[in-house]
């Protein structure tokens, strides 16, 4: 990949770009792996993948302190990557095995890490906002200064739920941190065709909640929101919402030929936008690296994810009487 030849902007140290640059590859090649599993047959039921979002959940994370919790949609593979879960786990879960995080009783919509704070995965849209809102009631319950961060799409953002959970938030002045990852497509129905509303973060202002727009695609910018954010809601004044504008180059789900957009669309999206490219830029104009310590880089990362493929492979079905166990507290 060619650099471009205009200097780009940077307000992140050789570190914190290396840590951007690594977590945002290592989602990248792992949803391109599950999605060779999903063709290969290895993964079954649903399967949407995170390819082109992955500045949102690693910028936030970047922000985050250990013990802040994280709930999402369906598309959760990339947040379950961001806040430390193993790959060979989360895999092994989207393929149906013991080894995996929910005993492969959970799938790629239903995994959970109590030792990560990761709270779901989950397939009903909207249906995780409330949620997200009550872990923030918890919080502010045990004064702990913890945050939550309530994640769903564009399309969720039409969900009564998710206004329900507004106003109960802002009620209580909960710790949590709606963020909406605007990636432009509700399922096949773009934005202009499904709401007249100019933002999505803006009908928040109707219950009071502070918010705003965020470059989703730039994960220094994701970062430096996330901390205005974060030290809101620290302080007792949240909740607060960011609206992530950002994209995704795969279909809703892999059973989604994505017919509804042109691939000049998508490609141009890629060429201009991608997180990853951005990052990387700025490491090689910073002279942080080489472009061979970065193929380094992905090479490691390609045979960690590999390793992880092949656990997933290795890692046996559930026995029958994972049928009755975690059905009740």
């Amino acid at each position: 990949m060619a650099t471009r030849k205009t200097p780009v902007k940077s307000n992140s140290s050789k570190e914190d770009l290396l840590h951007y640059y690594r977590e945002m590859l290592l989602i990248r090649r792992f949803e391109e792996k599950a999605g060779q599993l999903y063709g290969m047959g290895l993964i079954g039921g649903f399967c949407h993948l995170y390819i082109g979002q992955e500045a949102v959940v690693v910028g936030l994370e970047a922000a985050a302190e250990e013990g802040d919790k994280r709930i999402t949609s369906y598309r959760d593979h990339g947040h379950m990557l961001a806040c430390g879960m193993d790959p060979k786990g989360v895999m092994a879960e989207l393929t149906g095995r013991e080894g995996g995080y929910s005993h492969g009783k959970g799938g790629s919509m239903h995994m959970f890490s109590k030792e990560k704070h990761f709270y779901g995965g989950h397939g009903i849209v909207g249906a995780q906002v409330p949620l997200g809102a009550g872990l923030a009631f918890a919080d502010k319950y045990l004064d702990n200064k913890r945050v939550t961060f309530a994640y769903f799409g564009d399309g969720a953002a039409n969900q009564g739920q998710v206004y329900e959970a507004y106003n109960m938030a802002e009620l209580w002045n909960l710790p949590v941190i709606f963020v909406i990852e605007n990636n432009q497509y509700a399922m096949g129905t773009s934005m202009k065709r499904s709401t007249k509303s100019t933002s999505l973060f803006g009908r928040g202002l109707a219950y009071g909640i502070q918010g705003e727009a965020v470059d989703g695609m730039d994960v220094q910018a994701v970062r430096a929101a996330g901390e205005k954010a974060i030290a809101v809601c620290r302080a007792g004044d949240g909740p607060y919402i960011l609206e992530m504008i950002t994209y995704r180059y795969r279909g809703h789900s892999m059973s989604d030929p994505a017919k509804y957009r042109t691939r000049e669309e998508v490609q141009k999206m890629r060429d201009e936008k991608d997180a990853i490219e951005h990052v990387r830029e700025l490491i090689l104009q910073g002279n942080h690296a080489t472009d061979d310590d970065l193929k380094a880089i992905d090479k490691e990362i390609k045979a960690r994810v590999n390793d992880a493929a092949e656990f997933a492979k290795d890692s046996p079905e559930p026995a029958l009487s994972e049928l009755w166990t975690d059905i009740y507290a």
